[in-house]
């Protein structure tokens, strides 16, 4: 009997979990797979995930999923290869939860209920016989001296681990899935991180991803809970000289707030932000193309039909089908032309003027929301120091690891949670398959 702990019930620790009894079966292999959650339920992450409905992949070819992952996409490669996004939709649809796909290629469940996810992958964990212990918190990993026949391989074994009331657990393989820091009140406190820096482990720095991004012009707040769609955004790093390097470019939806900007586009573009906020340049710039689909001139000649159509009206009342209503007395402003203008009087160079504003519409960067409101963490166990074929950290023999715990990221669209299931899949089935005797750890 093979016995493998998965610390951590969310997306990754669940997969895991079913990947490990999975290939228990496969092989005929006896195989005990316990989940500890220190929650009172299984993935209270992944509830709460695409406001509750759960974008658990995306419809793309798996390809170009590499596109969409912002650190070490190359790592993934195994892990795609292995999992993909139709094997869990395939799980999802086997267990009942049928799935659909909608705008942007996003998979979703049918119901729009994220606790649909949730209960096919808990049926599935209940059919492979894994054990869930909620309302257990790990305090420490324990691990045994290991001679390794290769010099350069691990000086030391996963033994078992040490909960928080004193019990020990001994276990031949030990599954990390703990997420990372982002939205701590379900649970993602950083104790991954804590485990692997005692047992030496390199980490690299944490920061909040997909976040909103708050900014410096106080008009801003005029436009709060204002949506936009199809939208074009540009983010840009303003260097000595003028000069602008361009770190995010895309087209999508977005929403004004009380502090500046959030939304799907802007919570993809603030993942390209976080590391600048750790240097000593921080003259971050957006810009904003209210209408991408046009080009200047294009947007110049139907303002025009806009100002001839209503040539003895005031400006302001002369925008209604050109721009939201709320953004018409913003844009008016930030323009320094007079609402009461009569638009037979607008000169061509303000009417231009005009035009740019809303293919250019510009906010100062002024910071991050912070891990509260991040719906993942970027950074985390360095990427060189597991194996990408298997997850095995390098240094410990038979611990692995998987998930938002490991410095990988992407944008918005599913593509994080694809992540989740295809590393959990990868450490489950490795831990399985590995050939560790038993543990020595008492219980």
């Amino acid at each position: 009997m093979k016995n493998i702990i998965v610390i951590g019930g969310g997306a990754a620790g669940m997969m895991a979990a079913i990947s490990a009894a999975s290939a228990g079966l496969e092989t005929g292999r006896e195989v005990s797979v316990k989940i500890l959650e220190k929650n009172e339920k299984l993935g209270k992450k992944v509830f709460i995930t695409g406001k509750g409905r759960c974008n658990l992949t995306n419809g793309i070819p798996m390809e170009d999923f590499f596109d969409k992952v912002i650190s070490n996409k190359k790592f993934l490669y195994g892990a795609f290869a292995s999992f993909t996004n139709q094997d869990i939709i395939d799980l999802m649809e086997e267990e009942g939860t049928k799935v659909k796909e909608e705008r942007g290629n996003r998979i979703f469940p049918v119901s729009d209920h994220s606790s649909d996810v949730i209960g096919a992958l808990k049926r599935r964990l209940n059919k492979l016989g894994v054990e869930i212990c909620n309302h257990t918190c790990v305090k420490e990993i324990v691990t045994l001296p290991y001679d390794s026949p290769d010099a350069k391989g691990p000086c030391q074994k996963v033994a078992g681990v040490i909960l928080e009331d004193g019990r020990k657990l001994s276990c031949d393989s030990l599954i990390l899935a703990t997420g990372g820091k982002s939205y701590p009140v379900t649970g993602s406190s950083g104790d991954g991180y804590r485990f692997a820096k005692k047992l030496g482990i390199e980490l690299v720095d944490t920061y909040p991803a997909l976040v909103p991004i708050t900014v410096k012009e106080e008009d801003a707040k005029d436009l709060q809970g204002l949506a936009l769609k199809n939208v074009e955004l540009k983010l840009s790093l303003l260097k000595a000289g003028g000069k602008e390097k361009i770190l995010y470019e895309n087209r999508g939806e977005m929403l004004f707030a009380h502090f500046g900007l959030t939304g799907p586009l802007v919570l993809s573009a603030s993942s390209y932000v976080a590391k600048e906020f750790s240097r000593d340049h921080r003259d971050l710039k957006i810009s904003l193309d209210l209408k991408p689909a046009l080009s200047f001139e294009q947007l110049d000649k139907r303002l025009l039909r806009e100002f001839e159509e209503n040539q003895n009206r005031n400006f302001s009342n002369s925008l209604d089908r050109l721009l939201p209503k709320t953004m018409i007395p913003f844009l008016i402003e930030r323009s320094g032309l007079s609402p009461y203008k009569k638009v037979n009087l607008i000169t061509k160079e303000e009417r231009e003027g005009f035009v740019d504003l809303m293919k250019n519409l510009c906010f100062s960067v002024s910071g991050l929301r912070g891990f509260n409101e991040a719906i993942i963490t970027q950074g985390g166990i360095k990427v060189k120091e597991v194996n990408p074929k298997t997850m095995e950290v390098k240094k410990v023999k038979d611990l692995y690891v998987a998930g938002e715990v490991l410095d990988l990221d992407a944008v918005t669209g599913g593509f994080n949670l694809q992540i989740a299931w295809s590393t959990g899949y990868v450490a489950g089935r490795s831990a399985l398959l590995s050939d560790q005797e038993e543990s020595g750890l008492d219980e």
